[in-house]
């Protein structure tokens, strides 16, 4: 099977600064992938490679088996993206706004489209600039969810909405992309969200890739082990160090296995959330290459 998206060795500079480096990972059909890291690590970078909205400086993106930059007709007809700021037509009406995207788009879904405005309340005569927020940021999903595209990338689209809509939103997500089995990129901190509904993350630090893979793995390879700061782990075999903190009698360490655990009897071991290993990778301090870990003989 293809890849919907596929990075090769992808990098973005501005002068000496690189925004993106050494990224690569393939998105399959179907697959809903999280895209996570602090502010200004790349994720936007990522996102607007990808449309041809930047070229790379170095390395190469592919989508729907076409080029952004050189083949951009092809990818945009197969490709919904909600940007950050949600931009609109703020002089257009809802009415205009469904118009425009019907106008625009061979694959457009009016019926859905029409549908989730009522059930989001919203007028379809009142301006967008008139709307909140949360309300454009609505309207912004539902032209690319109506698109129904091949891959939808989402720069943090849940941002201004509440617990609720945030809810109903990820719920309509999820029924896409089993009805349509489209590929989803999307960006968010609210990390508790994403482990609901996402089957993969890249964590992105510093603008290289720090953890890519399947969710479950991911979850299943880190542990934390906790014990008294004076005595020492036995293990059999080396494992990396994610992150470590001390307090006056204890020292708990996020390890990510490579092997079999083994400890001795005053530690014990707790499962981490996925919030959990993000954190602990953004806490580590700095940003290290697969090839440059930490080990350790607990």
């Amino acid at each position: 099977m293809s890849a919907v998206l596929r990075a090769e060795n992808l990098g973005k500079r501005y002068g000496s600064q690189w925004a993106l480096r050494d990224c690569s990972f393939s998105l399959q059909a179907g697959q809903v992938t999280a895209l996570v890291g602090p502010n200004g690590s790349g994720k936007s970078t990522l996102l607007e490679l990808a449309i041809g909205l930047l070229s790379p400086t170095q390395g190469s993106i592919e989508v729907l088996g076409a080029s952004p930059t050189r083949e951009p007709t092809e990818v945009l007809r197969g490709v919904g993206f909600v940007a950050q700021e949600h931009p609109l037509y703020r002089g257009f009406s809802v009415e205009e706004t469904l118009l425009l995207g019907k106008k625009l788009n061979p694959r457009w879904d009016d019926s859905f489209a029409r549908e989730r405005i009522i059930k989001l309340g919203l007028p379809f005569k009142k301006k967008v600039g008139q709307l909140s927020g949360g309300q454009q940021a609505q309207v912004a999903l539902v032209l690319a969810l109506a698109k129904r595209p091949e891959l939808l990338l989402l720069d943090e689209p849940i941002a201004a909405f509440d617990p609720l809509a945030r809810r109903e939103f990820l719920q309509i997500l999820m029924e896409t992309v089993a009805e349509s089995d489209a590929a989803v990129l999307l960006s968010s901190h609210i990390l508790g969200d994403l482990e609901r509904v996402c089957d993969s993350v890249i964590l992105l630090v510093a603008g290289q890739i720090q953890l890519l893979g399947e969710i479950e793995e991911i979850l299943a390879s880190h542990r934390f082990v906790v014990g008294p700061i004076e005595e020492e782990m036995l293990s059999s075999c080396l494992h990396e160090v994610i992150q470590r903190s001390r307090s006056a009698k204890q020292v708990a360490t996020l390890l990510r296995l490579e092997s079999p655990l083994v400890l001795g009897d005053k530690w014990f071991v707790q499962e981490p959330s996925l919030e959990d290993i993000v954190l602990g990778y953004l806490q580590r301090g700095d940003v290290v290459s697969s090839r440059e870990v930490e080990k350790v003989l607990p």
